[in-house]
């Protein structure tokens, strides 16, 4: 039986974080499990920016933060395995793995689990009506698109106001869908202010909130559904239904973390799936450890990260016997969410969502707590302007082997609110011919007065 110091399983941001973080630590043997071809998780399709603002100090698309985040595990010597499907891990520390060349156990000195989430579904919050096509998750609809070049649908409602959601609201409508409504059970959305304000807002999509899709019409095919106010106890309310003709419906209702590979271990999981910890990021059972959106759902991977690296340095402490780590839970979830304040504006240079205030007639902001948020509103009140992120498709009879590939982008210059869908449909109308690198200058558009430079954020 083979043996390692330190088995991460999981190759997302918290896999490799608490991968690299051993090493760096001094573990010998590092090994991460990756079911996939490629680390880096979920961000392979969050091609969204947003990311890496406090780990990195700039505002990264998803695939570039995983390109990051991979090199740093793969320079402090961590060996990724990738299709390598972790089945089962024993209380004393063993693990079953499927691999290309048949099943195999290997001993770990130290375990740390960062299975990452899975997304709640609709046989989860049962919603009566008939089983048409055109129901997704906004997970599937955003892998769809982004990986797959496939749009879900031309007229969505979307159930559910978690940060996914809102996210695949403003794709949706870059790509040229109607997305219809927001509905949310509650009284106020649950996503980040910051994508309340950015997402929805700047598109003027409806938000629905003390709503619920109370039933699906359609048979072969979605054609509608019917929209309900609900009361304090999330009851329906007679006599307040409404239907909205769609095509598809999109489904944000909550993550549920994936832990069914503990279960053998004995570890008893919490109700939410969940896995409990002592303040070392340790489960009940000694060495094994947990971290990232496995253990609690987190706001931010720069989170997940820091988180990982907790549990990486903790693996280490654990091995040599060392006093271990305290972990401040604090920072798990601190993000403003809900709507943005009344007569504000909402700072989306960084995940905190500052809610700034004008303050006439000297024309000085207040509620930033940064000179940048400062900037962000006077430059929002004046001459707003977003970063597009979007995807481009790789042709060319020169290279069949690449098929059809899509290469996630952004813009290299924010463009005037105002002009994103003008230029959007320059963006799509490009097409590549060669193999690009992450940095890539592939293209320009303009915004009618302006150069704007298409980079390419993965390597394909």
């Amino acid at each position: 039986m083979t043996q390692y110091d330190v088995v991460v399983i999981g190759g997302g941001p918290g896999g490799l974080a608490a991968a690299a973080a051993a090493r760096k630590a001094g573990a010998g043997q590092v090994v991460l499990m990756e079911r996939e071809a490629e680390a880096g998780g979920i961000l392979k399709q969050c091609i969204h920016d947003g990311f890496g603002l406090f780990r990195y100090g700039e505002e990264l698309t998803g695939p570039e933060y995983a390109v990051r985040i991979k090199r740093e595990a793969e320079n402090a010597g961590v060996r990724i395995l990738y299709g390598h499907h972790v089945t089962k891990v024993g209380a004393d520390r063993t693990i079953t793995v499927h691999a290309e060349n048949g099943i195999k156990s290997i001993q770990a000195k130290a375990v740390i689990a960062a299975t990452g989430c899975r997304e709640r579904t609709r046989g989860a919050i049962s919603i009566p009506g008939s089983r048409p096509a055109g129901i997704y998750t906004a997970g599937a609809a955003q892998n769809l698109m982004n990986i797959h070049n496939v749009m879900a649908g031309k007229k969505i409602v979307i159930l559910g106001s978690g940060d996914i959601g809102l996210i695949m609201a403003r794709r949706f409508m870059l790509e040229g869908a109607d997305v219809r409504c927001v509905v949310e059970i509650r009284k106020e959305p649950c996503g980040l202010a910051r994508n309340v304000s950015q997402c929805l807002f700047d598109f003027d999509i409806p938000l629905f909130v003390s709503h619920t899709v109370s039933k699906i019409i359609g048979e072969k095919r979605l054609q509608a559904v019917e929209i309900t106010e609900v009361d304090e106890h999330m009851s329906l309310i007679p006599d307040t239904a409404e239907i909205i003709e769609c095509d598809t419906l999109v489904l944000s209702v909550g993550l549920i973390p994936e832990n069914e590979i503990l279960k053998y271990t004995g570890i008893v999981l919490n109700e939410n799936n969940s896995v409990p910890t002592d303040r070392f990021l340790q489960t009940e059972i000694s060495g094994i450890f947990s971290c990232g959106n496995s253990r609690h759902v987190m706001d931010l991977a720069d989170y997940v990260s820091r988180q990982g690296e907790a549990a990486g340095r903790n693996a280490v402490h654990f091995i040599r016997g060392e006093k271990m780590e305290e972990w401040d839970d604090r920072v798990t979830n601190c993000m403003e969410k809900g709507f943005p304040k009344k007569d504000t504006i909402t700072c989306t240079i960084c995940p905190n969502g500052c809610q700034i205030k004008y303050a006439r007639p000297d024309g000085r902001v207040s509620g930033s707590r940064c000179v940048r948020g400062e900037a962000f509103a006077l430059a929002e009140k004046n001459n707003p302007k977003r970063t597009i992120t979007s995807t481009v498709r790789i042709e060319g009879s020169g290279h069949q082997a690449l098929g059809h590939k899509l290469v996630p982008i952004r813009t290299a210059q924010k463009v005037k609110k105002e002009r994103l869908l003008h230029v959007m449909g320059q963006i799509k109308e490009i097409r590549l011919e060669k193999a690009v690198h992450a940095g890539d200058i592939v293209a320009a558009v303009t915004d009618g007065e302006e150069k704007i430079d298409v980079i390419a954020t993965a390597t394909v």
